[in-house]
């Protein structure tokens, strides 16, 4: 006999709130990163260009702002909104500003590291409720958003 969580979508009961998530997670990370691009370009032209200088660190900065702040909000980046994603946590709520703060660290130290990067994504594309590093230390999931009425 297995232990069931039932408090999260079961993906061998539930496959729709898992499928192709590792996809859309993609496209997300894609408009994310534009976002995160022209909110920090946009930072630079306020400073006069001296922000050129720190533009990665402005980079850094941005990026985690605004990655706690749309996860804290509304459990999704404004990517993951756009391709109706959403990240519950390990009791199948939506995150709120400390989920969402440990998340980023942990997306932030995962990007940082190139092998858990890499572990991450091999464990988004073979695990059951496509789960990256971060989300499998934490017990979250990002899962198809429910369609609301």
């Amino acid at each position: 006999m297995t232990l069931r969580n039932f408090t999260l979508p079961d993906p061998d009961i539930q496959p729709e709130f898992y499928s192709d998530v590792p996809t859309k997670r993609l496209i997300a990370w894609v408009i994310d990163t534009v976002i995160t691009f022209a909110i920090s370009a946009l930072v630079v032209v306020f400073t006069v260009g001296l922000g050129l200088f720190i533009f990665a660190f402005i980079l850094l900065v941005v990026g985690f702002i605004y990655r706690t702040v749309t996860l804290a909000t509304g459990s999704a980046t404004w990517g993951m909104r756009l391709v109706s994603l959403e990240f519950r946590d390990r009791e199948g709520r939506q995150f709120d500003l400390g989920s969402a703060f440990l998340h980023t660290i942990g997306y932030h130290v995962s990007v940082s590291v190139f092998p858990l990067q890499i572990l991450s994504i091999i464990l988004m594309l073979t695990s059951a409720r496509a789960q990256g590093l971060t989300d499998h230390v934490m017990g979250s999931v990002a899962i198809n958003r429910a369609a609301r009425f």
